[in-house]
């Protein structure tokens, strides 16, 4: 196809000549292939038949790319380059052709991006209800972790008041019984003098105190052992019969005072 001179504007003048210069060029650039393949060629002739080694690996395909790129130099110096008008009809075809190309393409990207959105916002809702779960989940959890806290607390401190309160029933029960046991064994074995065992004591002067009993005495004693800890002493009176005195302290229930021998304590044994 050609396009007289006259028919070209200034615009269309410029873009022959540059599709000149791109001609020229790959003319050149063809030229300086050839001389290459020709090099190559000198170099194989002087070699031989001689079989190549691992060295020469890279020569071998070099000669192959000769090959390929003189085939293709040859296929192209058989076509003739065609020359596209450069009318405003054929511009507009042109740019239309590409504006569709372009349009398709684009069409083609919003697409996929609308599908990708698409299957992210599923996956964000799923996403979302699962963590809606797991957070009702939580919820419960927690309160029943309060209600189950709360219920252990609970059910600890009253078995433990309840265990305290037993036990302290359980101790004073037995408080009481050995008391009552005491009582009984000295009342037993302990009991006050009579007169008749004072007048065969001709020796002893007679008192006009009322004597008390060994349990009493023992009560007097730890009473005072445990009020005034500081000061447990007692002072001997006339209702202390001496024998029960002598008695507690050659045992070693009692002790009598250091230093003033008519005070006695009871023996700390708790300590």
């Amino acid at each position: 196809m050609s396009v007289s001179q006259e028919d070209l504007d200034p615009d269309s003048t410029t873009d022959i000549e540059d599709v000149t210069d791109t001609k020229e060029e790959l003319i050149k650039k063809c030229e300086e292939m050839w001389k290459d393949m020709e090099e190559c060629q000198n170099k194989l002739s002087l070699v031989g038949t001689e079989t190549l080694t691992d060295s020469n690996a890279q020569l071998s395909l070099l000669i192959m790319q000769v090959k390929c790129l003189t085939a293709e130099l040859s296929q192209w110096q058989k076509e003739t380059p065609e020359m596209i008008p450069l009318n405003e009809e054929v511009l507009v075809t042109l740019g239309k052709e590409e504006f569709q190309k372009l349009r398709h393409d684009l069409e083609l990207v919003l697409s996929t991006i609308q599908s990708k959105n698409e299957k992210l916002k599923e996956d964000l809702e799923r996403e979302q209800q699962w963590l809606d779960e797991q957070q009702q989940v939580l919820e419960s959890l927690t309160v029943r972790h309060s209600e189950v806290k709360y219920h252990i607390v609970t059910v600890s401190e009253s078995r433990i008041l309840n265990e305290l309160k037993t036990k302290l029933h359980d101790m004073k029960e037995y408080k009481e019984k050995l008391l009552i046991t005491l009582s009984e064994f000295l009342e037993e074995h302990f009991p006050l003098p009579d007169g008749n065992f004072k007048k065969k004591k001709k020796n002893i002067q007679e008192s006009t105190a009322q004597l008390i009993t060994l349990h009493e005495i023992l009560e007097i004693l730890l009473n005072r052992l445990f009020d005034a800890p500081h000061d447990p002493y007692v002072k001997v009176s006339d209702s202390f019969w001496p024998p029960y005195v002598e008695l507690l302290l050659r045992n070693g229930i009692a002790l009598r005072h250091p230093e003033d021998p008519t005070q006695i304590r009871l023996e700390a044994f708790h300590q």
